[in-house]
Formats: C-alpha cells, sequence, structure tokens
C-alpha cells in the first residue's frame, strides 16, 4: 500500500479538486482500491466526494447518521487521554459515490484534536513512549489498512501543525500542488524549514526514548523510519487566466516569471526530501489549466471532472475543456507512477 499525502502552506491551489480527481482516475483506469482520508477541518474533500446535502446532515443535524465513521471519530481515544485510535471504523464505500473510492469524511471538530496532538509533541520532545504513540496516530491506522488498499491519499489543510506533521510521520510520500503566486513559493520554503525542524526533533526524541526505554519503542510497532525524508514525490502549477489574442495566449510577464522561478526554488528547498533517483527534472508533474465552470459544475454534482456528462450540466466548450483536463491528468498521474518506481530502483 501507497500512502501520499497532498499538501502545501498555500491555500487556493486547487488542491482539493486535484487530489480526488487523481484518486479517481488511478481507481477507474488502473483498477486500483483507493481510499481518501480527508484531514482538512474544512472538510473540503468531503463536500466535494458526498455532497452539500449529506455534509449538512453529517455536521449540523443532532442526530447525524451513527454509522458514518469520521476522522475524529477514529482519534477519539486520544482526545479522551489515551494514546491509541479507535479500534473500528467503517469508511464510507466507493459504491456511494462517484469518485469510486472510499472515504474517511473530515469533521470540523478535528481542529480540536490539534491542542491534544500538541502536548503529546512536547511529552515526545522528553522521550515519553505516551507522547510517542500519540503523534504516530497515523502509523497505526496506515497499519489497521495497510492490506485494504493499494493506494491512501490525503487531504490536507495548509496549517503547519501538529496535525499535519502527525499525518506525514505515518506517510510514504508527498506532493505539493502550487499556484501561480509568490505565496505558492513561499509556502514551499515554510515546509522546508518546518519539515527540517520537526524531523530532527522527533528523530532525537526517539534515540531518547530507546535508551530510557529500551526496546519499547519496537514492542508499539513504532518505526525510527521518516518515510517522507526521501518521499518528495513533485509539484503541479495551477495556471493563471489569460488574454487571448486571435487565438493566441498572451502570457503576463509578473506570472511568468514566478513559473519560471518554480523549479529552482522546489529543488533548492526540497532538495534534502527527494530520492537520490530523482533529480528536479522529473519532479514538475503537470500543470493545471483553469477550469473555469468545471469546478462548480463538479462540485455541485459530486463528480470527477472526467464523469461529468450532458446529464449533469455539461454543454458546448466544456466538453473539450473536460477532454483537455482528462488527458492533462493522465500525464500527471503516469508522473507520479514514474517517480513511485524511481524510487524503488
Amino acid at each position: 500500500m501507497i500512502t501520499i499525502a497532498m499538501f502545501n502552506n498555500k491555500g487556493g491551489v486547487g488542491k482539493t479538486t486535484l487530489t480526488n480527481n487523481i484518486a479517481a482516475f488511478i481507481a477507474d483506469t488502473m483498477q486500483k482500491r483507493v481510499l481518501v482520508i480527508d484531514c482538512d477541518p474544512q472538510c473540503n474533500t468531503t463536500q466535494l466526494l458526498m455532497g452539500q446535502e449529506f455534509a449538512t446532515e453529517l455536521y449540523w443535524e443532532q442526530n447525524p447518521p451513527s454509522q458514518i465513521t469520521t476522522i475524529s471519530d477514529i482519534l477519539q481515544p486520544i482526545e479522551d487521554g489515551d494514546s491509541r485510535i479507535s479500534d473500528s471504523f467503517v469508511p464510507i464505500k466507493s459504491s456511494e459515490t462517484r469518485f469510486n473510492v472510499d472515504l474517511i469524511p473530515g469533521n470540523p471538530k478535528f481542529s480540536i484534536i490539534e491542542d491534544r496532538l500538541g502536548s503529546a509533541w512536547h511529552e515526545l520532545l522528553g522521550g515519553d513512549i505516551g507522547g510517542i504513540r500519540k503523534t504516530n496516530w497515523n502509523s497505526f491506522l496506515v497499519n489497521k489498512i495497510k492490506n485494504n488498499y493499494d493506494f491512501v491519499f490525503y487531504d490536507l489543510g495548509p496549517s503547519l501543525g501538529s496535525i499535519n506533521r502527525s499525518v506525514l510521520i505515518g506517510c510514504d510520500y508527498f506532493i505539493t500542488p502550487m499556484g501561480t503566486d509568490i505565496f505558492s513559493i513561499l509556502g514551499i520554503r515554510n515546509i522546508s524549514e518546518w519539515l527540517s525542524g520537526w524531523i530532527n526533533l522527533y528523530e532525537k526524541s526517539l534515540e531518547l526514548s530507546e535508551e530510557r526505554f529500551a526496546g519499547r519503542l519496537q514492542s508499539f510497532n513504532i518505526s525510527t523510519q521518516i518515510k517522507i525524508k526521501n518521499g518528495y514525490l513533485g509539484y503541479t502549477v495551477q495556471q493563471y487566466i489569460t488574454k487571448s489574442k486571435q487565438g493566441v495566449r498572451r502570457p503576463t510577464k509578473a506570472y511568468e516569471e514566478i513559473i519560471n522561478n518554480v523549479p529552482q526554488v522546489v529543488e533548492q528547498s526540497l532538495r534534502n526530501y527527494i530520492n537520490p533517483n530523482l533529480n528536479s527534472s522529473h519532479l514538475k508533474l503537470g500543470d493545471v489549466p483553469h477550469l473555469y465552470s468545471l469546478i462548480p459544475l463538479a462540485q455541485s454534482n459530486s463528480c470527477p471532472i472526467s464523469k461529468l456528462k450532458g446529464v449533469d450540466g455539461l454543454v458546448g466548450t466544456q466538453f473539450r475543456q473536460q477532454e483537455d483536463f482528462i488527458n492533462i491528468l493522465s500525464r500527471i498521474v503516469r508522473n507520479v507512477f514514474e517517480n513511485l518506481q524511481k524510487q524503488t530502483l
């Protein structure tokens, strides 16, 4: 099973749309078993896959469906002061969504666990096993589901906090969707500083814990290896809207300068997290076009862009836009798989 976090410190870069359309493409085209986990308290993935009515029933009604297990439910024991996650949980099945993926829904209350995980981090820094176990909740989750799926995608919020840190500790790889703005580049630099800071502290804390409690980490199946240290798979760039003259695209100088700087900034900032078998030329996974009205149409129908039909409201030039997007998405997925293969060489 391969786990991939979709993450950038900058919001508004099309991360949720890209994450779930990649997941759906892999599930449909490659016949893989895919799970999406919504770890963003804004719950955009859950709303995209399940629709607004479902979100209202789940988050607003006084008696939400009892059979639904959200990410908050999985971490409820930790919220209650324990060091483990829930023993049982049931994802929404792929048959219930047009994306053909299983889903662990998000929950706005998930942000509440941030304080508990922050406290666990401070405990961890002293080598405390309880703090280490709480921080490794995603590692335990991955171990529980590893035989059920081929791919797991995590949709993360833009924060550099304890939730995202704990998710990444249990992930194999991460991808950074970017926009054509200076803040996306600054977000990459922030991620670099953040990763290097906490990974160094985490590794030292594990060493301290092993000195104090020899063999105890192994007894709880806590790995001393952080896979994302060599798990950066690359980035995508969401294109800006350009003016055209006689059908010819007229690029905007300021945006083009930003785009031209992206490869260098990514390589400089995240080189320590790139597998030796990859180089900077492998890291650009693709450009994501501005999708105009396709985005709200996909959202209103809770549907991957590739599956939108006339009955969903797809009309006119949107069919061509859809075809272009499918081709672009195919190239992005192909590049992701090629980078995954290079990781194992």
